[in-house]
């Protein structure tokens, strides 16, 4: 985790309201991220935590409010040209894997940079051996999908976001499909990332690692940021008894 900046955040989130036909599902989020920090999104089940994610990174448009994340001013995007490039910046990392099947895990991470941003196929193999063995997944290259285990799969999905050079990382519970004793190796990954100083936003229900590795956490309930703060002051000292009571049954 880095040191706490002055400078303009990264990523702002301001009265952000989206719905789905009458249901409700962000009402006024407003949230900020510091280019370096570490933030968690916790709170039960259709509190709007993977929505918000899926907002900052375009994937859904908002109903109102504005999200800017470096110069990008999101809510205003409407072009593929336009998405492409903020996707450059944003990457996101899903529960399910979503890897090609029928590509190997080298295809899988060269895709992207080679055919939607036009890099050079040698520069872009050349960092993509270097991501699988920051993955820890070295000589991995020539396996397909299927022949890895769910955590290696989720690994070789990081380092797929990972080779778009995204300045940040968008995690919407990425152990929630794993085996037990395939999160430890998934949440290395990531906390050695956040060491590195990649901004990272993360739903999850990894308590303990919350509090291990966020520099803020974000709890929500009902569409609603109902609290914040550092993860000592919000997992030990809880103020609103909706996030007492949420605790109560998650630690």
């Amino acid at each position: 985790m880095t040191t706490t900046s002055t400078t303009k955040p990264l990523i702002e989130m301001r009265d952000v309201r989206k719905s789905f036909g009458t249901y409700d599902v962000l009402n006024g989020i407003a949230l900020d991220v510091r280019e370096g920090g570490v933030v968690c999104i916790i709170g039960p089940s259709g509190s709007g935590k993977s929505t918000i994610l899926r907002c900052i990174n375009g994937l859904i448009p908002v109903n109102s409010g504005t999200i800017r994340v470096g110069d990008f001013a999101v809510e205003a995007m409407k072009t593929d040209r336009e998405l492409i490039a903020l996707r450059h910046q944003v990457a996101m990392v899903f529960q399910q894997y979503n890897l090609f099947p029928h590509r190997t895990v080298m295809q899988n991470l060269t895709m992207a940079p080679i055919q939607v941003l036009k890099e050079n196929p040698a520069d872009v193999r050349e960092r993509a051996l270097k991501l699988l063995a920051k993955v820890r997944l070295t000589g991995k290259e020539d396996a397909y999908p299927s022949q890895l285990s769910g955590g290696q799969q989720q690994r070789v999905a990081i380092a797929r976001a990972l080779a778009m050079q995204p300045r940040v990382i968008l995690f919407d519970e990425v152990t929630a499909a794993l085996d037990p004793e395939m999160v430890s190796e998934v949440l290395n990954v990531i906390r050695d990332l956040a060491g590195e100083g990649m901004t990272c936003v993360l739903v999850t229900h990894e308590m303990r690692f919350a509090q291990e590795v966020a520099d803020e956490v974000f709890f929500t309930d009902r569409g609603v940021i109902v609290e914040r703060g550092p993860p000592k002051q919000l997992f030990q000292s809880p103020n609103d008894p909706r996030l007492k009571d949420f605790l109560d049954k998650v630690l």
